[in-house]
């Protein structure tokens, strides 16, 4: 079942934008019911679809619960860049540091925690430690540039 249901949210989420707000989280809901309450991969798929519409405040504590619950594999980063998202999008910026700041890389997600920690820290009022973090990031694409642009990012301290 864990199977076909993912590729069934596959395909809810490849054509989202097509949906109105209320038929999306109605078809995430309705997937999500599949599962049963409590199911970590139906809370997270609708946090997300919360979180798709514009409702945040909605999705955190279902992130939250996802994340309690021992929502696993690919879906587990996805849940904490998410979660510190929608933290920092209802004014709660230093949560979303918090969790964001010794989150380890993956490469489903790559430089999205870096990007999302960058946000968080502007708005925290620290646009250095922002431009660093954003900086580190971009550096392993700057080629001939790398060093350089790390060199910088040391700077910022």
């Amino acid at each position: 079942m864990t199977e076909a249901w993912d590729v069934r949210v596959a395909e809810v989420w490849s054509s989202a934008d097509e949906f109105s707000a209320k038929a999306l989280l109605a078809a995430i809901r309705d997937l999500a019911d599949e599962r049963g309450e409590g199911d970590p991969s139906a809370l997270f798929e609708l946090a997300s679809a919360y979180d798709f519409v514009g409702r945040e405040t909605d999705a955190v504590p279902l992130y939250r619960a996802a994340l309690d619950a021992g929502v696993a594999g690919s879906r587990e980063p996805q849940a904490v860049i998410q979660l510190a998202s929608s933290l920092r999008n209802t004014g709660n910026a230093e949560e979303a540091v918090d969790l964001l700041t010794d989150l380890p890389g993956d490469p489903v997600n790559g430089p999205a925690t870096d990007a999302f920690l960058a946000l968080a820290l502007r708005d925290c009022g620290r646009p250095d430690e922002a431009l660093r973090v954003a900086l580190r990031a971009l550096a392993p694409l700057c080629n001939t540039y790398e060093r350089a642009v790390n060199q910088y990012a040391d700077e910022l301290l």
